[in-house]
Parts: structure tokens; sequence; C-alpha cells
């Protein structure tokens, strides 16, 4: 059975339509995920969700334990992932209420952990193009039937937070030709391209951000309000993707971790081979 996995982002704290769930406790090396994760059925699909900020919204972005969310679902059988995520438009074209799937991100957090690697073994993946283009064009073509505005590609820059940008910061990403922003995604992609799952991200514009002073600045009430509202189209959107989702992967990410291990086998420590055994294992056994 395909297994989809879900990263709910604010506003998406469970899939009502998720059959036979169960809430699953995953223990990792990197210590506790943000919560339980969510383990049922979407029309024959088997898919693990998991509401990135914990029920109730109780962590901030800085505060996540990246590397335990994404190891939980390489445990659980996770193949291809799909992260929700809310974000600021940095384009006039991309109003509040739009969708953007992105493919493309940059940088601008500070000290987050974004690899498994360290502690005795080095491993560097490619990463130019960070997700991958099969999961979300799969994405693009479930959107098609809704009347939201779709944006298939941009640019995605992921800031620290939890503040939102200031008015300069906001003119100087507009400046580098970004697209979107938000405070989450980044490592998330990282991890899985380490983990091999093939990625994607499932924007939500809730607001421009504060470089458009006609639309005026950044308010909380407003972005949920909007959020409410594409919450239940995300749900949508990932309903009819998982349904287009074929047994066989056919795109580089499940191979991600070819060559990419750089460390002499013999000299990774043992207590490092075990922990990191649902992804590394089948390049250092046997």
């Amino acid at each position: 059975m395909i297994t989809l996995g879900v990263i709910g982002g604010s506003g998406l704290y469970q899939m009502d339509d998720i059959e036979h769930g169960e809430w699953v406790n995953v223990e990792t090396p990197f210590g506790a995920p943000s919560d339980e994760y969510f383990v049922g059925e979407l029309d024959g699909i088997r898919v693990v969700f998991l509401p990135r900020h914990g029920r109730g919204h109780r962590l901030l972005p800085s505060e996540l334990n990246f590397r335990a969310n994404i190891y939980g679902m390489k445990k659980l059988g996770v193949r291809r992932l799909i992260a929700v995520s809310a974000v600021g438009s940095l384009k006039q074209e991309i109003a509040p209420g739009h969708i953007v799937i992105p493919d493309q991100f940059i940088d601008r957090t500070r000290g987050r952990i974004g690899t498994f690697f360290g502690r005795g073994i080095v491993a560097h993946v490619a990463f130019a193009d960070p997700v991958c283009p099969l999961l979300s064009q799969a994405l693009v073509e479930a959107s098609g039937s809704l009347s939201t505005a779709v944006h298939h590609g941009g640019t995605y820059i992921c800031m620290e937070g939890p503040q939102f940008s200031t008015r300069a910061e906001s003119l100087l990403y507009r400046s580098w030709g970004a697209d979107i922003i938000g405070m989450t995604n980044l490592q998330e992609a990282k991890l899985a391209r380490e983990a091999e799952i093939c990625f994607a991200t499932l924007a939500l514009a809730t607001d421009y951000d504060c470089w458009n002073t006609e639309a005026g600045d950044v308010v909380i009430e407003e972005v949920l309000a909007i959020l409410n509202t594409n919450v239940v189209t995300a749900q949508r959107i990932v309903r009819d993707t998982a349904r287009r989702l074929s047994p066989e992967r056919v795109c580089g990410c499940e191979t991600a971790l070819t060559n990419a291990i750089i460390t002499d086998r013999a000299m990774i420590p043992e207590t490092v081979k075990r922990e990191l055994e649902p992804i590394i294992g089948k390049y250092i056994n046997g």
C-alpha cells in the first residue's frame, strides 16, 4: 500500500477525511516529534499525518524538532511527503487565498539543524532541485478543478521568525525574485531528501507581506480568517493528490543517498549506524 505523509501547518491540525485512524507515538534518536502521528487510510491510501506545531499549536517554528519529525515519517514507511504551510506573498499576482506549489528555497534561518548526518558520518546530497517534480505536478493537477488560483513554481524564503518581516527585509526578498515567505519548510525539504522521501510543498497564501503598504501590514486575525478557508481547500487537494499517486516512484528521490555517503564504512560509529538504520541501512549493510 502507498504511504503518503502529510505535515499540517498553521490551522491544519487534523484531517477529518482519514478513516480507521489512530494516534501513534514514535520514538526517534533525535528526541520527540512535534506530536503523535495520526495513521489511517484515505481512499485506500495509507496516510500518516503530523501537526507540525502540535495539537493546539504549541511550538514555535524555531522550536520544531525537524529531524525527529522526518525520521518518524521514514520509520512509519512514508515515501512521499506533502508539507502544508501558511505563507506570505511577495508578489502582487499571488493574492491572499491563492495556492503556491514552490520549486525553490532560500534559507534565512539561523542555527537550525537540517541534516541527519554528523557525529562520525558525512554525506552530501544533491539539493539543486529541492522538491520532487512528480509529487509537485500531482499537487498541481489535483488543484486544477478548484476555483482558487494556483501558482506552479516559485521561490520560498524560509525565515527564522516568529516575528514577521521588517519592511526592509520584505523589499529585499522581493528584489531577489522570491515569491513567498514562510518559517518552516526548508529544513523539512532537506531532511526528506536525505531520507529519500519525495517532498513537495502546498503553500497557502494568507497575506501580502509588509512590502505591500496598500494592503496594510500583516494582521494575525486576518491571516487566521483566510487560513480557515484555505485549510478546507488544502484537505481537498491532498485527497485528490493521494488518488493520483502511483505505487512506483520514477523520480530520483529514492536514490538520493547513492554515492552521497563519503565516510569510510568501517569508520562509522556503531551507535550512529543503529540510529540511522532506517535511512542509511541499505547503503552500509551487507
